[in-house]
């Protein structure tokens, strides 16, 4: 088949400006991944940086007042003061965690998700070494699942203000992690198995 000159040019300008089409539509259509973002004065907020500052209100809404209740219903010294520390530790990160969702303009969470109610009631049933174990292993649990994502966060945040507070909810998930493993009650077969 043979082609004119004037039907090559014509080809030719076709092609270029399907090329040009493609170019100008990818981008498009790979900023509506981006959905769920917000920009803000400390720069891009999305949806995972929103999901840290309610697990971290979540956190603060169930570790506090089972941290209240070691110092009354543990038998064991070590959960009454990991317990201490708890309610210390959370106390500080809600103050925090509740000025920065106000600032960037993200709803909280005022009660306990259904689980950390569930939780929360197996540890009001509980006193002395039950309690004890029951302590050790929801909470030790909890922070192993959180830990993963509160460094996700931190690892991929676009926001200032979000890498900030997750690095300090880093260290937080990490210093109760170590005392909770510290108190000799932690069943670590009832731990998740670390994904590869």
């Amino acid at each position: 088949m043979r082609f004119r000159f004037g039907e090559l040019l014509v080809l030719g300008v076709f092609l270029f400006a399907a090329a040009v089409t493609v170019i100008v539509v990818v981008p498009r259509s790979a900023s509506s991944a981006q959905t769920g973002w917000t920009q803000t004065p400390y720069g891009p907020l999305g949806p995972a940086d929103r999901d840290l500052l309610v697990r971290v209100r979540w956190a603060g809404l169930w570790e506090i007042p089972a941290g209240r209740w070691a110092q009354d219903r543990a038998g064991s010294e070590k959960v009454k003061d990991v317990g201490r520390h708890l309610v210390e530790d959370h106390t500080k990160l809600d103050a925090q965690v509740r000025e920065l969702a106000a600032k960037l303009g993200v709803p909280l969470p005022d009660q306990p998700n259904p689980d950390q109610r569930g939780w929360l009631d197996e540890m009001a049933a509980a006193r002395g070494p039950e309690f004890d174990r029951v302590f050790a292993d929801r909470l030790r649990n909890a922070h192993g699942k959180v830990f993963t994502f509160v460094s996700a966060v931190r690892a991929g945040t676009r926001n200032s203000l979000v890498r900030d507070f997750a690095g300090q909810a880093v260290d937080v998930v990490m210093k109760h992690m170590t005392l909770l493993e510290g108190t000799g009650l932690v069943d670590y077969s009832a731990l998740p198995t670390p994904t590869v």
